[in-house]
């Protein structure tokens, strides 16, 4: 077995287990290539369906070392919560590392081609969410080694609320409103998408070219996780989320410990 491979079975293992990594269970990788490498080979060792992809946002400098200005993992299909009801919802987090993100969700309706442009992979979206990504990984430092170090564990995906439906989503000035994440009551994060590096389609436009470079298909149906708006927000077990697109939209969730295989702890 190659070190990619070893590095993906061991993440792959330890979030199955709830197992804490203090250390990076290999060579870090020093390309995203080398790590969108690890990245298959722990997509194809879990064996789960994929029900979409994140997206995450590389900044200066590291933008300019590592050829891109975004990353992105695979979101599991049975990571993706539909709330029923205003209720939060409860969604598994990691002992290692564990965070909120809120976003703007894209739902495929056919997969685009990887020369779109950001205006029209909005043809190729049939519906618009408000919604939370969870991110979490058993490597307490997954976010602290730069983007390689991320992309390589799933992107650091753990989950995924689909929020409320934005209606007027791709109409001009449709996304223009505020964005705020609070937890356990206390607003923590704001922001607006119009500030996100060339918007949620942007982020499927990216996404299309960076799947064909990796011989990958996109699916109609899967979900696109565009970003974080207001930032990366830390979490621990039991905290409660609450996430707002302007003045009507609202999305909650509840963070608890990763279910276990019996006997696994």
């Amino acid at each position: 077995m190659s070190h990619h491979g070893g590095i993906a079975r061991t993440f792959v293992d330890a979030r199955q287990r709830d197992a804490v990594l203090r250390a990076y269970p290999g060579p870090m990788p020093q390309s995203l290539a080398e790590a969108y490498q690890i990245q298959a080979e722990a997509i194809a060792y879990a064996g789960r369906t994929v029900g979409g992809w994140k997206l995450g946002r590389i900044r200066w400098p590291e933008a300019g070392v590592f050829g891109a200005e975004r990353l992105a993992g695979p979101i599991f299909s049975d990571a993706i919560s539909f709330p029923e009801s205003a209720d939060p919802v409860a969604m598994q987090v990691l002992t290692g590392f564990a965070a909120v993100e809120a976003e703007i969700l894209l739902r495929l309706s056919a997969p685009p081609p990887p020369d779109i442009s950001v205006e029209d992979a909005r043809d190729f979206v049939d519906q618009v969410h408000f919604g939370i990504e969870v991110a979490s990984s058993p490597f307490v430092g997954i976010n602290q080694n730069g983007p390689a170090v991320t992309v390589s564990d799933f992107g650091n995906n753990f989950g995924l609320v689909v929020g409320p439906l934005i209606p007027d989503a791709k109409v001009p000035g449709g996304l223009d409103r505020p964005v705020a994440l609070a937890i356990d009551g206390v607003t923590i994060g704001e922001g607006l998408v119009a500030d996100m590096l060339d918007g949620p389609f942007g982020s499927l436009a990216f996404l299309a070219r960076l799947m064909a470079e990796r011989g990958m298909s996109l699916e109609a149906g899967q979900w696109i996780s565009s970003g974080a708006i207001t930032g990366v927000h830390p979490v621990r077990h039991g905290q409660h989320v609450r996430a707002t697109f302007g003045d009507e939209i609202a999305i909650e969730c509840v963070t608890t410990p990763a279910l276990l295989p019996e006997g696994a702890r």
